[in-house]
């Protein structure tokens, strides 16, 4: 019968979607602790420690990787001790342990722990279930190689060749490179020249194609020299092909707005324009190293010629940087009129051979003194490319000449916006604030190249002679003394330091550091006339006399040395000595007043007349009243 409700102990209410029944019952818990469910959950543990070594590694957190290495290799062997006890033996997981003694040895290695990566690569290599571990012998020769154990590393790399199939031709090249390398680090060139000449026969790339030419240079052997860069012309050089590159126009106008954040960077071509200057970096450093060796020694310039021929072809751009480098030889061999003549043969080429051109003319001119032409041509060169640092700086080398200090600085500060290591912007920005006494900015110019440069004995020196400028002794002495620690030998520093310690009243020190000076370079006459006073002082006139004499030899013609020298017998007493000297120096100059002054005292003295010289003395003493 129908009905719409039920009594409290009637019939249930009508529920056709089950609302009434409440929550459902909990689900059956799976039961997960037998032991192959531990062993995964073991495992996994082991791969997560993995895992983290390597990221950590990669980021170079090498402590932190050699830390869960070593937990990851504890979890693998309590794995293992668990499955063996279960009766699980049958799933022991040989990959898993050749990851982590692998990464165990990785980690040694990356932390310097050589010894403990050696002893981990062997154990692996000798345990016969990884037929592929051989190729560890490779990881186990960079060990000895970074540990200058060239013999045996190179045992080690050909203990990798002979476990490599020859299909793994990429892997067995490389090691070819690593053992031509070796050899080259033991000098035995020939042995590396046979490891580089397999690579360049089978699979040839710049660097070993470079590294061949620098043992054929080692060899001195100017035909082999002109055959392997012919090598290393040859190599394909990474990049779009011919019919399929962009005008130049448009892909400058495209890498603007990459740069510039209005098209999205285009990584195919960034990559082939980085093997592209990375191949082009190996042919220069090729062509500088081997063109001044082709010539005869008496005719450099044909090695030269024959490197920029066989650029041409291809590397046009090469080619007018070998020039450029003809030029500087020119400008050490001294000849600036063939320097500059090859450096304005750039004025009608691209531009960026232009603006390298006029910087290099420029500071040809400057050296020369011509310092109009210096001028003009780095205002071409700021013209052709406005970022350029040593262009900037040739500027403000010009204006700094010319005394328009404010100006230079801006310049050198312009320089040093464009390109913040530029050491010759710093050091001229030193200069000219010394110039424009304004010695703390000069301090901060210095101090910062210093922290660039910091064994440069140029940048020590103004930074010790500010201080010493400024009265700051102590840290003038400081920095003396580190710049003596680099050149000790440098009578002038030895001499500031010897007047530091004067002007502090340390006179053993100063006395030590004039001593020094004079040891080095015994013709300063600021030093040997300090040194005869302190003699004179110390009332040893023997040893003073040695150093007036000294003087004497150097400046025959300054009556003074001849004075002191007689000065010092008249003090030891010795006054017929002191007579005779005297009475030579009147000689020579006849007029001279403190020497007639001294011979009448002596021949007072003496009981010996002197009219003479008093009448001289009084006439004298008259005439310059």
């Amino acid at each position: 019968r129908f009905g719409h409700g039920t009594t409290p102990g009637g019939d249930p209410a009508f529920d056709p979607l089950g609302q009434n029944r409440g929550p459902a019952p909990p689900l059956a818990e799976k039961a997960d602790n037998s032991p192959e469910d531990k062993a995964k959950d073991m495992e996994k543990q082991v791969n997560r420690l993995i895992e983290e070594s390597a990221a950590a590694g990669a980021r170079r957190d090498f402590a932190a990787a050699l830390e869960r290495a070593k937990e990851a290799g504890k979890r693998e062997r309590a794995l293992c001790k668990h499955r063996e006890a279960n009766g699980l033996v049958d799933q022991i997981n040989l990959d898993l342990t050749y990851a982590v003694c692998f990464n165990l040895a990785n980690a040694y290695h990356q932390n310097g722990m050589y010894d403990e990566a050696l002893h981990t690569y062997s154990l692996i290599v000798k345990n016969k279930t990884y037929p592929q571990s051989g190729r560890l012998r490779v990881n186990m020769g960079n060990i000895y190689y970074e540990q200058k154990k060239y013999p045996n590393a190179i045992k080690m790399y050909r203990m990798a060749l002979d476990q490599i199939p020859n299909t793994g031709k990429e892997i067995r090249f490389k090691i070819f490179r690593n053992i031509g390398n070796a050899f080259v680090r033991l000098g035995q060139y020939q042995d590396a020249i046979q490891s580089y000449e397999t690579i360049m026969g089978g699979a040839p790339d710049f660097q070993t194609g470079f590294n061949l030419v620098v043992c054929y240079f080692a060899r001195q052997n100017a035909e082999l020299m002109r055959k392997g860069f012919l090598k290393l012309l040859g190599i394909p050089v990474p990049g779009l092909p011919e019919d399929d590159e962009e005008e130049e126009e448009d892909l400058r106008a495209k890498e603007e707005k990459e740069a510039t954040g209005q098209a999205a960077p285009d990584a195919l071509r960034a990559e082939l324009r980085k093997r592209q200057k990375e191949a082009h970096r190996y042919i220069l450093h090729a062509a500088k190293l081997i063109a001044p060796k082709l010539g005869a020694p008496d005719d450099w310039e044909a090695g030269y010629r024959w490197v920029a021929d066989a650029l041409k072809p291809d590397f046009e751009p090469l080619a007018s940087q070998i020039e450029l480098e003809k030029a500087l030889r020119f400008l050490k061999e001294k000849d600036f009129d063939r320097a500059i003549e090859v450096m304005k043969s750039f004025e009608k080429k691209d531009q960026n051979l232009k603006a390298m051109a006029a910087t290099n003319l420029s500071f040809m001119y400057f050296l020369e003194h011509e310092y109009e032409q210096a001028d003009r041509y780095a205002d071409l060169a700021i013209k052709q490319d406005r970022y350029n640092a040593k262009a900037l700086v040739n500027k403000g080398n010009c204006l700094y000449q010319r005394g328009e200090y404010p100006r230079a600085k801006e310049l050198y500060l312009e320089a040093i916006g464009v390109e913040a290591d530029c050491v010759q912007a710093i050091y001229n920005l030193g200069l000219v604030n010394i110039r424009m006494a304004l010695w703390q900015e000069a301090l901060q110019a210095f101090e910062k190249l210093h922290t660039i440069v910091p064994n440069n004995p140029e940048v020590i020196y103004q930074i010790a002679n500010i201080f010493e400028q400024q009265d700051q002794l102590g840290h003038a002495a400081k920095w003396f003394n580190i710049l003596i620690a680099r050149v000790p030998s440098d009578p002038g520093v030895l001499a500031r330091m010897g007047q530091i310690f004067s002007k502090e009243d340390d006179e053993s020190q100063a006395f030590h550091y004039h001593m020094e000076s004079y040891r080095h370079y015994p013709a300063n006459l600021d030093v040997i006339s300090w040194l005869g006073v302190w003699y004179v002082k110390s009332e040893l006139y023997e040893k003073a006399i040695h150093f007036f004499e000294r003087a004497s030899q150097i400046q025959p013609n300054e009556v003074k040395w001849k004075l002191m020298v007689t000065s010092c017998y008249r003090r030891m007493n010795n006054l017929n000595k002191a007579l005779e000297l005297y009475e030579k120096i009147h000689h020579e100059y006849p007029d001279n007043l403190e020497c007639l002054r001294y011979l009448v005292a002596i021949c007072k003295d003496l009981g010996r007349p002197y009219d003479q010289y008093e009448g001289k003395l009084g006439r004298l003493d008259r005439g310059g009243a």
